[in-house]
């Protein structure tokens, strides 16, 4: 969630909160506006954009690893980076260019990355009936404060935001911004606001839902309880879901990986599993945008006799600031030098706008039918006439992709299934 305050005696805030949705605290403009226009579809999808958001997706996640190298993590760039780039249309000056260039989008004009964003939003949703995939965006203002009108029309325009403004003194507000962001993630993040703070300005809030069955599914008949191996060196027994089939495989240097396809193949699950002989850690050190468009182009279809684990995860609720603020844009929650003059201009009152807090929660549940969630080498060639064994039986790396626009929705690391 990211909160951006207001400097002053009055302190206000605006928040974003990232949960497979993000919220933003906003003031005012004039109750029950109706900016709710169409994504706007001009133009083609930047790849600059897309390459940004992987690159932006594995710094922020080798940013959080720092501190959590031991625990399962999963979080949703895509998601992160569109409220961001919501925020990035309030902001002015140098408060501007630090985000651009924490989000990695130097060089790309504002216009086609909100137009990149939007065409995104729009190709992403998919009509293949064995998958789901839900994209929200909705902002949520204190009454009493005036916004620049192309910051929320921007935000509709590009984003389909939904704006909503009501009085944050109110008990029933908290209720029903938590009521959207059930909804919007089917129930799966019930509440992502314990309270609202006096000082609350604006609420942006991205949701992202997932749903794909696999395009082969796993047999229940077959699960068996198997060793998964921690990294400390412990066993621990968990069910192991066993399909034999064909799949894309791919040998890296010192790892694995497997993509496992949902529906009609256009997204996937890509599980990279580092060798015996290595980890986790070593693996995660290769990640970069470079060493990922190399990988996926590499995968080869042949029989794989597959074992891994089912697992469910609740991430967070995760405060970014400390991760954003090391990728460059600590000025954004300065209270002294941030300068979101475009989204709302306080001066009048005494007033800066700033980023008090950045929030971030997510789901994911994969099981025999699915995955429901709300991130140069050599090529190995395996010489036996038997399929090849791919046990995920260790600490491993795991992202869901969008195979026709390269976009990273979700990554994340699972150590303890």
């Amino acid at each position: 969630m990211i909160k951006i305050g207001v400097q002053t005696l009055y302190k206000s805030s605006i928040i974003l909160v990232i949960c497979g949705l993000v919220l933003f605290v906003f003031n005012g403009c004039e109750r029950d506006m109706a900016l709710q226009n169409n994504i706007a579809l001009s133009g083609p999808i930047d790849p600059d954009v897309v390459t940004a958001n992987t690159q932006f997706g594995f710094n922020l996640f080798n940013e959080i690893r720092k501190t959590e190298q031991d625990q399962n993590i999963f979080i949703s760039p895509f998601s992160v980076s569109v409220a961001l780039t919501m925020t990035l249309n309030g902001a002015a000056g140098e408060t501007e260019q630090t985000m651009i260039g924490t989000l990695q989008l130097q060089g790309i004009t504002t216009d086609s990355i909100n137009s990149s964003y939007a065409q995104l939003q729009q190709v992403l949703r998919t009509s293949d009936p064995k998958v789901t995939l839900t994209i929200a965006n909705s902002l949520w203002g204190n009454e009493g404060i005036s916004f620049n009108p192309n910051f929320l029309q921007r935000n509709t325009q590009f984003f389909n935001a939904e704006i909503s403004v009501l009085d944050f003194l109110v008990p029933s507000t908290l209720t029903t911004i938590n009521q959207w962001v059930n909804d919007r993630t089917n129930g799966k993040i019930p509440k992502i606001l314990d309270e609202i703070n006096a000082n609350a300005v604006l609420f942006l809030i991205n949701a992202i839902y997932f749903k794909g069955s696999w395009q082969t599914e796993f047999d229940p008949a077959n699960t068996r309880d198997g060793t998964f191996h921690l990294a400390n060196g412990s066993n621990k027994q968990v069910p192991m879901m066993f399909r034999s089939g064909r799949y894309s495989h791919y040998y890296g240097d010192a790892f694995q990986a497997v993509n496992l396809p949902y529906g009609d193949g256009r997204i996937s699950m890509y599980i990279f599993l580092p060798a015996r002989d290595s980890n986790l850690n070593t693996f995660l050190g290769t990640l970069n945008p470079e060493n990922w468009e190399n990988w996926m182009s590499q995968f080869r279809a042949q029989e794989i006799s597959l074992r891994m684990p089912k697992f469910k995860l609740e991430y967070g609720t995760k405060e970014l600031n400390d991760a954003l603020i090391a990728l460059g844009m600590g000025i954004a929650f300065d209270a002294n030098r941030a300068d979101f003059s475009r989204m709302a201009s306080l001066e009048d009152l005494g007033q800066n706008l700033y980023i008090d807090k950045v929030s971030h929660k997510t789901f994911i549940e994969v099981n025999e039918e699915g995955t429901e969630a709300a991130a140069v080498t050599v090529v190995g060639i395996v010489k036996t006439s038997l399929p090849p064994q791919f046990t995920v039986d260790r600490p491993f790396f795991f992202a869901i992709r969008d195979n026709e626009t390269g976009t990273v929705l979700f990554m994340g690391t699972v150590v303890d299934p």
